[in-house]
């Protein structure tokens, strides 16, 4: 990887923690220009920091990814700073796991989580589009989930803001791939994040770190491909393409297995374990989002 980013301008969102950390640090230790973005500048800075000791180049653009006017406050700043942005990585996000039992009068829940998931990097990506096609080179790498390949229950709003921005990627990549800019899926499987954090059985659960993730990310930014998935991810999408009313039941079976949390809730249980059955299946299927 040494030098494989040399004098690229890399723009990624979520960058304070995480997979955008790590994702970050590796990029600037390759030789891009890391463009920091998050809410909190402290955080920011701290990345900044690593980065710079270790002889990388970092700048870091605060920005409530929210709030679709700050980001076009962040965006015209950056463009105007660093004169372009060759790779987009939207990174930042918002899950929820929630059963729709528990969701009739959460109506926000699906609105914060499109916000933040389709909304914002739909903003940004408009943002610097049209420099890249102007430049005739450019890339966007959207981090998804296995989850949208998979299809596990209570992950209503989170899957579908994930699938929106899919959904809106391949239909602009065609659009744009004359003009030298490419769009790459990421189906991320689960993350040992703060993200995950609230839902306690996923303490006992196998997981990728944001290290092994972030190799995910500069893989992407490196071969450019159209997805990057996992093998299960994969075989999900062909077991529900051959026999969905099969995949139904096994992911009913699992909506069984796997409650809702104490946290979907509204609720703390210090005591909130895995059980024995959960801890098998999950590693049955290791990285779906149960």
């Amino acid at each position: 990887m040494s030098g494989r980013f040399a004098g690229q301008v890399v723009f990624i969102t979520g960058a304070s923690s995480g997979i955008g950390r790590a994702a970050a640090v590796k990029i600037g230790d390759a030789g891009g220009e890391v463009v920091l973005v998050a809410r909190t500048r402290g955080k920011l800075e701290e990345v900044a920091a690593d980065i710079r000791r270790a002889g990388g180049v970092a700048h870091v653009h605060p920005c409530d990814l929210s709030d679709l006017e700050d980001i076009d406050r962040m965006a015209d700043e950056v463009l105007e700073q660093r004169g372009r942005v060759d790779i987009l990585v939207n990174n930042a996000g918002r899950s929820i796991r929630r059963s729709i039992a528990l969701s009739y009068d959460r109506f926000h829940d699906f609105e914060r989580t499109m916000q933040l998931n389709y909304f914002g990097p739909v903003r940004l990506i408009l943002r610097v589009l049209p420099g890249m096609r102007e430049r005739r080179s450019g890339h966007v790498v959207n981090i998804s989930s296995v989850s949208v390949q998979t299809g596990p229950p209570r992950f209503a709003a989170y899957m579908a803001s994930k699938a929106a921005l899919d959904a809106f990627s391949d239909s602009v990549n065609p659009e744009v791939a004359a003009d030298g800019v490419q769009f790459t899926t990421i189906y991320m499987p689960l993350v040992r994040t703060p993200m995950i954090a609230p839902t306690k059985i996923y303490d006992a659960f196998p997981t990728i770190t944001p290290d092994e993730a972030a190799d995910l990310v500069c893989e992407a930014i490196r071969a450019k491909p159209k997805t990057i998935n996992t093998r299960l991810g994969t075989f999900g999408e062909v077991a529900y393409a051959l026999a969905p009313k099969a995949v139904d039941q096994i992911l009913h079976t699992a909506y069984k297995v796997f409650p809702d949390s104490a946290a979907a809730k509204g609720q703390k249980d210090e005591k909130e374990r895995a059980s024995v059955e959960q801890i098998a299946m999950a590693n049955l299927m290791k990285g779906v989002h149960w």
